[in-house]
Protein backbone atom coordinates (compact mmCIF):
# COMPACT_ATOMS: atom_id res chain seq x y z
CA UNK A 1 0.00 0.00 0.00
CA UNK A 2 2.85 2.44 0.81
CA UNK A 3 4.73 1.80 -2.47
CA UNK A 4 1.88 2.77 -4.87
CA UNK A 5 1.28 5.96 -2.89
CA UNK A 6 4.98 6.79 -3.06
CA UNK A 7 4.99 6.17 -6.82
CA UNK A 8 2.00 8.47 -7.36
CA UNK A 9 3.65 11.21 -5.30
CA UNK A 10 6.91 10.77 -7.22
CA UNK A 11 5.13 10.94 -10.59
CA UNK A 12 3.26 14.06 -9.56
CA UNK A 13 6.51 15.71 -8.53
CA UNK A 14 8.19 14.79 -11.83
CA UNK A 15 5.24 16.09 -13.84
CA UNK A 16 5.43 19.45 -12.09
CA UNK A 17 9.13 20.00 -12.95
CA UNK A 18 8.45 21.62 -16.37
CA UNK A 19 6.02 24.01 -14.70
CA UNK A 20 8.61 24.95 -12.09
CA UNK A 21 11.25 25.50 -14.79
CA UNK A 22 8.92 27.78 -16.75
CA UNK A 23 8.03 29.72 -13.61
CA UNK A 24 11.74 30.26 -12.93
CA UNK A 25 12.21 32.32 -16.13
CA UNK A 26 12.12 36.06 -15.44
CA UNK A 27 9.34 38.22 -16.81
CA UNK A 28 10.15 40.16 -19.98
CA UNK A 29 8.40 43.51 -20.22
CA UNK A 30 7.69 44.37 -23.86
CA UNK A 31 6.80 47.85 -25.09
CA UNK A 32 5.13 47.77 -28.51
CA UNK A 33 2.42 49.39 -30.57
CA UNK A 34 -1.02 47.83 -30.52
CA UNK A 35 -1.25 47.19 -34.26
CA UNK A 36 2.17 45.66 -34.93
CA UNK A 37 1.70 42.01 -35.93
CA UNK A 38 5.39 41.09 -35.88
CA UNK A 39 5.65 42.29 -32.27
CA UNK A 40 2.80 39.95 -31.33
CA UNK A 41 4.60 37.10 -33.10
CA UNK A 42 7.84 37.86 -31.21
CA UNK A 43 5.91 37.74 -27.93
CA UNK A 44 4.55 34.30 -28.95
CA UNK A 45 8.14 33.19 -29.71
CA UNK A 46 9.25 34.24 -26.21
CA UNK A 47 6.31 32.47 -24.55
CA UNK A 48 6.93 29.31 -26.59
CA UNK A 49 10.49 29.36 -25.25
CA UNK A 50 9.47 29.50 -21.59
CA UNK A 51 9.42 33.23 -20.89
CA UNK A 52 6.59 35.04 -19.16
CA UNK A 53 5.79 38.21 -21.09
CA UNK A 54 4.14 41.36 -19.85
CA UNK A 55 3.33 43.21 -23.09
CA UNK A 56 2.29 46.85 -22.96
CA UNK A 57 0.91 48.79 -25.88
CA UNK A 58 2.48 52.24 -26.00
CA UNK A 59 2.32 55.14 -28.43
CA UNK A 60 6.07 55.32 -29.02
CA UNK A 61 8.24 52.27 -28.21
CA UNK A 62 11.36 54.26 -29.14
CA UNK A 63 10.90 56.25 -25.92
CA UNK A 64 11.67 53.03 -24.02
CA UNK A 65 14.67 52.24 -26.23
CA UNK A 66 16.08 55.67 -25.35
CA UNK A 67 15.20 55.28 -21.65
CA UNK A 68 17.06 51.93 -21.51
CA UNK A 69 20.17 53.36 -23.20
CA UNK A 70 19.98 51.71 -26.63
CA UNK A 71 21.05 54.13 -29.41
CA UNK A 72 18.50 54.77 -32.16
CA UNK A 73 20.85 53.28 -34.80
CA UNK A 74 20.08 49.86 -33.26
CA UNK A 75 16.34 50.47 -33.22
CA UNK A 76 13.48 48.22 -34.23
CA UNK A 77 9.73 48.14 -33.69
CA UNK A 78 9.63 47.09 -30.02
CA UNK A 79 11.75 47.23 -26.88
CA UNK A 80 11.88 44.84 -23.97
CA UNK A 81 13.42 44.74 -20.52
CA UNK A 82 14.50 41.66 -18.58
CA UNK A 83 16.97 41.09 -15.77
CA UNK A 84 18.18 44.69 -15.98
CA UNK A 85 18.92 44.39 -19.72
CA UNK A 86 17.25 46.06 -22.69
CA UNK A 87 16.14 43.81 -25.55
CA UNK A 88 15.66 45.73 -28.80
CA UNK A 89 13.91 44.15 -31.76
CA UNK A 90 13.56 40.55 -32.85
CA UNK A 91 16.18 38.95 -30.59
CA UNK A 92 15.90 35.14 -30.42
CA UNK A 93 14.91 33.71 -27.02
CA UNK A 94 18.06 31.55 -26.98
CA UNK A 95 20.24 34.66 -27.07
CA UNK A 96 18.25 36.26 -24.24
CA UNK A 97 18.71 33.11 -22.15
CA UNK A 98 22.46 33.18 -22.88
CA UNK A 99 22.61 36.87 -21.88
CA UNK A 100 20.86 36.16 -18.58
CA UNK A 101 23.16 33.22 -17.87
CA UNK A 102 26.45 34.96 -18.77
CA UNK A 103 25.50 38.39 -17.35
CA UNK A 104 27.96 40.51 -19.36
CA UNK A 105 28.44 44.17 -18.51
CA UNK A 106 26.19 45.70 -21.16
CA UNK A 107 23.01 47.64 -21.80
CA UNK A 108 21.45 44.72 -23.62
CA UNK A 109 20.90 43.03 -26.96
CA UNK A 110 19.63 44.45 -30.25
CA UNK A 111 18.59 43.20 -33.66
CA UNK A 112 18.41 46.43 -35.67
CA UNK A 113 15.58 46.97 -38.14
CA UNK A 114 13.31 43.99 -38.82
CA UNK A 115 15.25 41.27 -40.67
CA UNK A 116 13.24 38.60 -42.46
CA UNK A 117 13.64 35.23 -40.79
CA UNK A 118 14.22 36.58 -37.29
CA UNK A 119 11.69 35.53 -34.59
CA UNK A 120 8.40 37.23 -35.36
CA UNK A 121 9.49 37.98 -38.93
CA UNK A 122 9.30 34.46 -40.33
CA UNK A 123 8.37 34.23 -43.95
CA UNK A 124 9.39 32.89 -47.32
CA UNK A 125 12.93 34.20 -47.04
CA UNK A 126 15.69 34.14 -44.42
CA UNK A 127 17.99 37.16 -44.45
CA UNK A 128 21.28 37.04 -42.57
CA UNK A 129 21.29 39.17 -39.44
CA UNK A 130 23.30 39.83 -36.30
CA UNK A 131 22.36 40.06 -32.65
CA UNK A 132 24.41 42.88 -31.15
CA UNK A 133 25.62 43.22 -27.58
CA UNK A 134 25.19 46.92 -26.81
CA UNK A 135 27.59 48.24 -24.19
CA UNK A 136 27.60 51.42 -22.14
CA UNK A 137 28.35 54.39 -24.36
CA UNK A 138 26.52 52.84 -27.34
CA UNK A 139 29.34 50.68 -28.69
CA UNK A 140 28.21 47.27 -29.93
CA UNK A 141 29.81 43.97 -30.80
CA UNK A 142 28.39 40.93 -32.55
CA UNK A 143 26.86 38.55 -30.01
CA UNK A 144 25.65 36.02 -32.59
CA UNK A 145 25.31 35.82 -36.37
CA UNK A 146 22.44 34.10 -38.13
CA UNK A 147 22.84 32.95 -41.75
Amino acid sequence: MFLPTLRRAGCAALLSLPLLAAAAQPVIEVYKTEMCGCCKEWVKHLEANGFQVKAQNVANPSDYREKFGIPSEYGSCHTGRVGGYAIEGHVPASDIKRLLKEKPKARGLAVPAMPMGSPGMEGPRQDPYEVLLVKDGGKASVYKRYP
